[in-house]
């Protein structure tokens, strides 16, 4: 908690003033049993109206003023709180955005949706309770009891028996329920997970008639959430009746032994009432501290779960903090390869075996590479590593001859267009979702970008031109639709390297086929909308795909076989000489029709 407490340094006015008008608001709280003291005392003992109307009068005054007060201190904590959820939201959701793929696997989506939301809220709400009660409670209940000894000291040696039992009562709960509540926590995060998994994979349960078996799942952790919960509902349930218990009876025995010193004459009546009432008021911030006492260690419970986050550190680390590398045209002139990879090994974390094992190969510029295997080989892995979403475990990836380590992020990712595996739209209007490649782009090279992608013509039936409206993650399209214009949007940005991830699986064959066809035509040294010489060259393509007719053109291929390399040349040099590559060949073509098509 204590590394979150520098998002309230905004709001230090706010956080001093909060409590400290909540304690001025306390203190005339304190003042009241006094006045009644005064009243029965002086004004009933003497049957003095005056005296009574004037006192009664002193307590209208210190109602009103401390509601001011109070009104005040709940504005200043608010605005306190509020702010400082919303500063750690947002440095929370920019620390994940700088989170690599690694990390983000590792910690899990779920748990990371719970903390920006739910943890960030219940750390908001102890935060408020905090400025407005944390100090209010304690200064009541240990002013009660100095006020107490202001009035009688013999009587008020109750309240010195009576706090020290009520504080182990409430930090014992306290250390108890912290743990339970943490683990809580950690179950709502598999709920999450279980919720978030139905809801994405929805048409896959229903296609399957599954629906009962994820409904009894759910069943199951849900009720071990809801377990948790109430076994730490009642421990801290405990808490209210045995503090009732020990405050009634300190009010006993307060009142036995005012009442005989009332008949001897050591005390008056009104002193009498004005210790009852200021056991009442212990008894009631005690219920207070105790429900406060409940908040904050959710409230801990959360922020040790939203500091460990915030712990986490990226493993992309820009080794020259944001200095341009530059160079690249002369790369380009040396013939430097655009795409190296040199004894590269990758290992995800947490694995115990290689996922990639010694991949060399080089990719000029303006050549295509496809990149072909069985599932499970490692295409999606290889070509993640090359807009550094992983870091290599072993050896190197260059881009202009240049470490890929050494770029700044920005400045490498911008030299690249990726098409994922699943293609992912934002809602918007499809000139938005088109410009996340390139914010200043035109209409004019949005429309020759999805031209190049075969997205034209179905967006032009829409009669909405670029105004059509994209649901979230593209659903109102189909999924070739949305192919398509994933494809169009790498494009858009124009990028001296663009991978296709599988990113075609969608498309029937003709399609899939004008697609290569217009990439390979519109992509050699030629601005997007007006066809002039490109500055970086022509564009390298990475081209991952299952189907050998997709990649069977390419420059050079590459044959991935369980993480290794096992062939790397043209279709007709690996058909030959490529056991693994001749066997996706022939489970998809007659050998007829790949030497034919060769």
């Amino acid at each position: 908690m204590r590394k979150l407490l520098k998002y309230l340094k905004k709001y230090k006015l706010e956080s001093i003033l909060a409590p400290l008008l909540k304690m001025t608001e306390a203190g005339f709280d304190l003042l009241v049993p006094l006045v009644m003291a005064q009243i029965i005392d002086v004004g009933i003992h003497n049957r003095d109206t005056g005296q009574i109307l004037k006192m009664g009068g002193v307590l209208v005054m210190l109602g009103l003023v401390g509601l001011a007060f109070s009104l005040t201190a709940q504005y200043f904590s608010a605005k306190a709180a509020v702010g400082f959820g919303t500063a750690v939201r947002n440095e929370l959701f920019r620390h994940i955005n700088s989170l690599s793929y690694r990390e983000i696997d590792t910690i899990g989506t779920s748990t990371l949706i719970t903390r920006i939301t739910s943890d960030i809220n219940q750390v908001q709400s102890g935060v408020n309770l905090v400025l407005r009660l944390f100090l209010r409670s304690p200064f009541i209940v240990f002013g009660a009891m100095v006020m107490a000894f202001t009035v009688n000291a013999r009587a008020a040696m109750i309240f010195v028996v009576a706090i020290p039992l009520l504080s182990v009562v409430v930090f014992g709960v306290l250390l108890v329920s912290m743990p339970l509540y943490k683990k809580v926590q950690r179950q709502l995060d598999r709920v999450l997970l279980t919720t978030r998994e139905n809801l994405l994979g929805a048409r896959v349960v229903r296609a399957f008639n599954r629906q009962p078996d994820e409904i009894t799942k759910f069943d199951e952790e849900n009720d071990l959430l809801v377990r948790s919960q109430v076994f730490v509902g009642k421990v801290s349930a405990l808490m209210n009746p045995a503090t009732y218990i020990i405050v009634n009876a300190a009010t006993i025995v307060l009142v036995w032994t005012g009442a005989w010193q009332v008949d001897e004459g050591i005390i008056t009546q009104g002193e009498v009432v004005a210790l009852v009432n200021y056991m009442s008021q212990i008894l009631v911030e005690l219920v207070k501290l105790a429900n406060l006492i409940i908040t904050i260690s959710k409230s801990l419970a959360c922020a040790n779960r939203i500091s460990a986050v915030f712990d986490v550190e990226g493993s992309i680390v820009e080794k020259n903090h944001g200095k341009i590398v530059t160079g690249a045209e002369k790369a380009l002139t040396a013939a430097v390869p655009k795409v190296e990879f040199a004894g590269m090994d990758f290992c995800y974390a947490g694995a115990k075996e290689a996922s990639l094992s010694d991949i060399s190969f080089t990719a000029m510029s303006g050549q295509t590479i496809g990149i072909i295997g069985g599932t499970g080989s490692g295409k999606s892995t290889l070509v993640n590593l090359i807009p550094r979403f992983y870091d290599v475990t072993e050896g190197c990836v260059r881009i202009d001859g240049t470490d890929v380590r050494d770029y700044p992020v920005g400045q490498l990712r911008d030299k690249i267009g990726v098409v994922p595996q699943k293609a992912v739209l934002f809602k918007g209007t499809l000139r938005e979702n088109m410009r996340w490649g390139k914010t200043d782009a035109t209409d004019e090279e949005i429309y020759a970008a999805l031209d190049i992608a075969q997205a034209r013509e179905f967006v032009d039936s829409k009669e909405q031109g670029l105004d059509l409206p994209i649901e979230q993650g593209g659903r109102n399209l189909s999924g070739g639709q949305r192919q398509r214009l994933t494809i169009a949007r790498a494009l858009v940005r124009r990028p001296e390297i663009l991978i296709l991830d599988d990113s075609a699986s969608a498309l029937d064959f003709a399609t899939d086929a004008a697609l290569r066809k217009a990439i390979r035509e519109n992509t050699k040294n030629t601005d997007m909308a007006s066809l002039a010489p490109h500055p970086h060259g022509n564009m390298t393509v990475f081209l991952v795909s299952q189907r050998a007719t997709t990649i069977r053109n390419a420059d050079k291929i590459l044959v991935l076989d369980d993480g290794q390399l096992v062939g790397q040349g043209t279709h007709e040099e690996l058909f030959d000489t490529c056991e693994v590559y001749r066997e996706i060949c022939l489970s998809q073509l007659s050998e007829k029709e790949v030497r034919a098509r060769g």
